[in-house]
């Protein structure tokens, strides 16, 4: 079963990023910033990978006048997102799937937080491509994800599930989380996931989060 289509790990889903992402909470509030310093005070953001709610809380907690667009392609976890934002949710208009299921906009700005990471190279290029047709000119688009050197993928994963540990996950747990990371996940390294960006029609790509094995990125359209 996928795990954001398992009730459990979706009713969980909350508790494990703040435990397992380094500076994760402050990671957020620097893509609220990022986003709201070309952003005008009424613009409609795409939040590409919506799911559970916890960016578009942070977002829309800190921008007031702002409205959202959130995409994610399990159900169940865009009900925990409605239920995370509460009274904020009438602020948001949700879409189940993929990024071809969000509006052609275009949007003052978007985020892609923790979801590249699941998508290979190619599908990531598309992606990032249709991202970048729904934004207006000069955008900023936000992406942070798994982002590992070429060679060092093992060395940065037992980084994490150490900090994880640290973080209260237990240790049997955030060590098979960290085999089936490395199994499963297509990561790329930092150069790769710049290079794609630029690529994509991206300009001006900035690193302003590095996290252990996380690295997230800022771009313009």
């Amino acid at each position: 079963m996928n795990a954001f289509s398992d009730p459990q790990a979706v009713a969980r889903y909350a508790e494990n990023p703040p435990r397992m992402v380094p500076g994760f909470a402050d990671m957020q509030r620097m893509a609220m910033l990022l986003l709201a310093e070309r952003a005008p005070s009424d613009a409609e953001m795409l939040v590409l990978g919506a799911g559970g709610g916890l960016e578009l809380k942070v977002f829309a907690e800190g921008q007031s006048g702002r409205s959202f667009v959130g995409v994610d392609p399990a159900a169940a976890m865009l009900d925990l997102a409605r239920i995370t934002l509460g009274d904020h949710a009438s602020r948001v208009r949700f879409h189940e799937g993929f990024i071809e299921s969000a509006p052609e906009g275009p949007f003052d700005g978007a985020t892609c937080i923790l979801t590249l990471h699941f998508l290979a190279h190619q599908e990531r290029l598309r992606t990032l491509k249709e991202v970048r047709d729904r934004l207006r000119l000069g955008a900023p688009f936000v992406v942070a994800h798994y982002g590992i050197p070429e060679g060092e993928l093992d060395f940065w994963l037992s980084r994490s599930a150490a900090f994880s540990i640290t973080s209260g996950i237990d240790p049997a747990r955030a060590n098979a989380a960290r085999a089936g990371i490395a199994e499963r996940l297509p990561i790329l390294s930092p150069e790769d996931d710049e290079q794609l960006l630029r690529e994509a029609g991206f300009g001006r790509v900035s690193l302003f989060y590095p996290g252990f094995a996380f690295r997230g990125w800022v771009a313009y359209a």
